[in-house]
């Protein structure tokens, strides 16, 4: 044993300073994104306290979903597309990392207000997509909540560069702030005394996003050193150099987005009660997509970066396919335990108050098969940090081509079979096929150089 235990030890010494880095990140990571989850789980379990599967949980689940997911569609392609970007701004004047942040503070803050405004405007025509067979009810407060929470599409954009400058830095306390909309929406549940109010739900979010702003904004500065202020000018010279980055980027997150929306259609044919069921399956998933695979992506991603801009792909290129495999075995790992589990931990949760069992072995249906999506989430989601640290810019695009086809035609064809089920596997299929699109691109890539390096030997 004593042996074993030496040997384990001298392996780990050998190990390259930079999977230290990835490991560590992903710890600390993990650790926020689990007090993140647990607040929101607690947020869960009082918002199926108050009101059950009901049509205040579709109408909130809806609004927050359409108003977030064109916002979220961008933040996750500007954050992925900051980082490597703030990396190699450290080596610049303060000035100029000034300049550059200010620039991008307006643009972000100018963006979501263009959404929002166009989302308001647009609210009755979007909402009538979805209200095919939704009662009276549930339209009317969700037209009721889009007013309340339009802001949140604009303070996404703000908090997503004050992230970023952060994840720059290897700070990752920005995933713990995260949870402040859920725990903010929990004290609200517990302090409001009108029965099934929408209310607690609708101010909660939209104050929580405030403050999760400003704190982050607070902290960026502190992490940094960079004072901003906003300049109505994109003069600065990192404009020239990532425009058809932040392009390419945006549109790879827009086309992979409308899957939530897409979701939200055929789930919301199915009638009432269906969206609030996706929704809490959808949370425990989320737990588990948040402390596996959100955990790596963020943690790679710099370091990724930083051996790029040392000149080093290959070892790049290793080191990703070392943590994809891993993380496609955690993840069948993670399956595995979570499978005979989850009735037990959604009783756990959920069931309080106007949640029933019946509802908890809908629920739990639901996320057993949604479990089938996570070792090739788990496992894809590295070699896309891998491809955007390399500006890999038209394979991410076509990645995001293949998933969302992948997704439409298995949305079309499974709920016909399965029904709701039908969403969560068509998620699966979709996450597979970006996974296999990566390592083919790599099988390629590693091809093509085979074949360049011997032409050159033979001439």
């Amino acid at each position: 044993m004593i042996a074993q235990i030496a040997a384990w030890r001298s392996r780990l010494s050998r190990l390259h300073p930079d999977h230290l880095r990835i490991a560590r990140g992903a710890i600390w990571i993990s650790t926020f994104v689990l007090l993140g989850k647990v607040a929101a789980a607690l947020r869960e379990m009082a918002i199926a306290y108050h009101y059950g599967i009901s049509p205040v949980v579709d109408a909130y689940q809806l609004t927050f979903n359409l108003i977030t997911f064109l916002p979220a569609a961008f933040v996750v392609g500007l954050q992925i597309m900051l980082v490597p970007t703030l990396v190699g701004l450290r080596t610049q004047p303060v000035r100029e990392q000034a300049r550059f942040l200010g620039e991008l503070q307006m643009v972000a803050l100018v963006f979501g207000s263009v959404c929002a405004t166009a989302l308001l405007v647009a609210w009755p025509w979007v909402l009538g997509l979805f209200e095919r067979n939704l009662s009276g009810q549930t339209r009317e407060m969700s037209r009721t909540m889009m007013m309340t929470m339009s802001p949140i599409g604009i303070l996404m954009m703000t908090i997503c560069v004050f992230a970023a400058r952060l994840q720059a830095r290897e700070r990752h306390i920005n995933t713990l702030l995260e949870a402040l909309p859920a725990v903010v929406v929990l004290l609200f549940l517990i302090v409001w005394r009108q029965g099934n109010s929408p209310a607690p739900l609708m101010w909660g979010t939209t104050i929580g996003f405030l403050l999760q702003a400003a704190w982050l904004a607070a902290l960026a500065r502190a992490t940094d050193g960079v004072q901003t202020r906003f300049f109505f000018s994109l003069r600065s010279p990192q404009w020239s150099r990532n425009y058809r980055t932040v392009g390419m980027f945006m549109l790879c997150q827009l086309v992979l987005s409308l899957a939530v929306p897409l979701d939200q259609y055929f789930v919301a044919g199915l009638g009432d009660g269906a969206i609030a069921t996706l929704s809490y399956s959808g949370r425990l998933i989320a737990l588990l997509e948040g402390v596996g695979a959100m955990a790596i992506g963020r943690a790679t991603l710099p370091v990724f970066s930083d051996i790029q801009s040392n000149g080093e792909p290959a070892r790049a290129r290793e080191m990703a396919l070392k943590w994809s495999f891993l993380m496609l075995g955690v993840g069948v790992l993670v399956t595995a335990i979570v499978w005979p589990l989850a009735p037990i931990v959604i009783k756990l949760i959920f069931q309080h108050g106007a949640f029933t069992d019946a509802d908890t072995a809908t629920v739990a249906h639901l996320v057993r098969w949604s479990l089938v999506k996570l070792p090739f989430y788990f496992a894809q989601l590295v070699l896309l940090q891998l491809f955007a640290s390399e500006g890999r810019l038209k394979a991410l695009a076509g990645m995001a081509i293949v998933c969302f086809i992948v997704k439409a035609l298995a949305n079309v064809v499974l709920i016909q079979w399965l029904g709701i089920v039908g969403i969560v596997l068509a998620s699966a299929a979709s996450a597979a096929s970006a996974f296999a699109y990566h390592l083919s691109l790599m099988g390629w890539d590693r091809h093509v150089r085979t074949v360049t390096r011997s032409g050159k030997r033979k001439s």
